[in-house]
């Protein structure tokens, strides 16, 4: 598993370059994010991708350290953000944790993958065929919840009292499937997944 490879850099666990990009194709890595843009930007993807709330501080302190030396490690930048920001109010998370989660959004494109593949998916989908989204931090969470809503919602009434479109998809539960506490004690990284389910109607 890429996330499991030193190679990869996406754990602050385990020393490794600051790569994180799922397909090595790609040009833009997580080093070149970390040592070349500017403190800004650093603070606008925290904040975005990561909901780090000291996402000011988090970009400051990293701006200062590599005017010391480049970042080069994943250990390098975990150790630098432990130290500067601590445990803050997410005592069970790694001070590093939403930092690291910011970069691989930004690097892989998460987001834009997800708000393009899943209404793609939903499209080709036949009638009657059900889909499932697995979804693993807030932000995905969001994007799911809103397109599944959107599908099977029943949009407002024209003035003449006609349903211009009807609903595409059915909800097959009301809340997403989380995992037990069982199944997060044998796999620690589902402990935030949720699963969703719909089903094309038309």
């Amino acid at each position: 598993m890429q996330f499991d490879r030193e190679s990869k850099g996406f754990s602050f666990s385990k020393e490794g370059p600051l790569d994180m990009r799922m397909d090595p194709h790609e040009e833009l890595t997580a080093r070149e994010v970390i040592n070349e843009w500017s403190e800004k930007k650093l603070g606008e993807i925290f904040r975005e991708f990561g909901e780090e709330a000291r996402w000011r501080r988090a970009a400051k302190i990293i701006v200062e350290a590599r005017g010391r030396g480049s970042i080069e490690t994943t250990k390098q930048l975990a150790d630098l953000i432990a130290q500067s920001l601590g445990r803050g109010f997410k005592k069970k998370l790694h001070p590093a944790t939403l930092i690291f989660q910011a970069l691989r959004i930004c690097v892989n494109r998460e987001l834009e993958a997800i708000q393009k593949a899943l209404p793609k998916a939903l499209e080709v989908l036949s009638c009657g065929g059900r889909i499932g989204v697995m979804s693993f931090h807030g932000l995905e969470h969001r994007i799911a919840k809103a397109i599944f809503r959107e599908g099977a919602t029943v949009p407002a009434q024209n003035k003449y009292k006609e349903y211009v479109q009807k609903p595409t998809l059915r909800l097959l539960s009301k809340k997403p499937q989380v995992p037990t506490d069982e199944e997060v004690r044998f796999n620690p990284r589902c402990r935030s997944a949720k699963l969703r389910f719909a089903e094309k109607i038309r």
